[in-house]
């Protein structure tokens, strides 16, 4: 090696582009999600410390999964909307969009009902069989209320313990719609309409929706081996994102990785780990197929609480958000950290 040899290193962008074939960028919600994911939830409850709250959230998802079969035809964008949101870089079906609020909110309320009205009678603690008749005492106002809350990510006003029902039905609201849209497009065997999604300007927040993402997961098979998606925590998309690089500032330095060992020095879970960032300080949990071809970004981070705040206690900030466990303020008095424990659905 000469003296006037120029050494670059490459960065994860170029590591990406030249580490063989790539995957599509996208991996839109499949009919099974929400069964696959009560399977994963009860998979998890076993021996678990927070085994009620996982069998509560798995037969939440089968439910989901129940009433996703139920044909339900949507109002979908137009040509113009979708066009709109292309020439912008933005996803088409943007959350907090002007345009989209009076879209989500009738047949919202719809799903959300129902799934309220089901719990009422379902096989699930006593406690939520009470809070979801309560809910259905609300009035709309009320209940659109706690919905828009949610898809900020929470906030003040947002109740803890109504967050998971009514998340439900939120997803189930957008998992529709994504699906919905695809198939239009479909069926126009790609002559008649825009393609309804693509990747967007901002890669932080799920192309679909806009959504923030529950966590990331490395996938396997084919062209995926290896390659890193983040999984969207409202309609499930699955869009790449490349390794190594904080999915809050987009930086690829002072990045590190956290994950639980027991007392013996033995990990009791090697699929997960939380990904961290030293320049923003913030961190997002990354699921590993390699590791487990079972996990499933929302329910794995449902299981993993514990690395949540192990990895608080070092002073790192929660990127990922699960509706279905949104970290409420402690009370006065009470020295727990925030989201020291999930909603009790009470004994299962």
């Amino acid at each position: 090696m000469t003296a006037s040899t120029h050494i670059r290193l490459m960065t994860p962008e170029e590591i990406a582009v030249n580490a063989g074939p790539r995957a599509a960028p996208l991996r839109l919600p499949e009919p099974g999600l929400f069964a696959d994911r009560a399977l994963r939830l009860r998979q998890l409850a076993q021996d678990h410390p927070l085994r009620d709250y996982l069998l509560f959230a798995a037969e939440l998802a089968q439910r989901q999964h129940d009433q996703l079969k139920q044909a339900r035809p949507l109002a979908l964008p137009n040509e113009s909307d979708l066009a709109e949101a292309m020439v912008a870089g933005v996803p088409p079906l943007d959350i907090l969009a002007p345009a989209r609020q009076g879209a989500w909110r009738d047949p919202w309320r719809t799903e959300c009902r129902e799934l309220l009205q089901h719990l009422t009678t379902a096989a699930v603690p006593p406690p939520v069989q009470a809070l979801a008749a309560e809910l259905l005492t609300l009035d709309d106002g009320a209940l659109e209320r706690q919905a828009q809350a949610l898809l900020a990510g929470g906030g003040p006003g947002l109740d803890p313990a109504a967050a998971p029902l009514l998340a439900a039905a939120l997803q189930l609201h957008w998992v529709r719609v994504v699906q919905q849209l695809q198939a239009r497009y479909q069926r126009s065997e790609h002559s008649e309409h825009l393609a309804p999604f693509g990747m967007i300007d901002d890669p932080t927040v799920c192309p679909c929706c806009g959504s923030r993402p529950v966590a990331a997961i490395t996938r396997v098979a084919a062209e995926m081996s290896g390659q890193r998606f983040l999984a969207c925590s409202l309609c499930a998309t699955q869009w790449h994102y490349v390794r190594i690089k904080c999915t809050h500032c987009q930086s690829t330095k002072g990045i590190s990785f956290r994950q639980l060992v027991d007392d013996e020095g033995e990990l009791p879970n090697e699929a997960v780990q939380a990904e961290c960032c030293e320049s923003c300080g913030h961190y997002l949990k990354q699921v590993y197929m390699e590791k487990d071809l079972q996990v499933e970004p929302l329910a794995d981070d449902l299981a993993s609480l514990t690395l949540d705040l192990l990895v608080g206690e070092l002073g790192l900030v929660r990127q990922g958000f699960n509706p279905l466990l949104v970290l409420g303020e402690p009370e006065a008095g009470d020295d727990r950290p925030p989201g020291a424990a999930p909603p009790d659905p009470g004994g299962h």
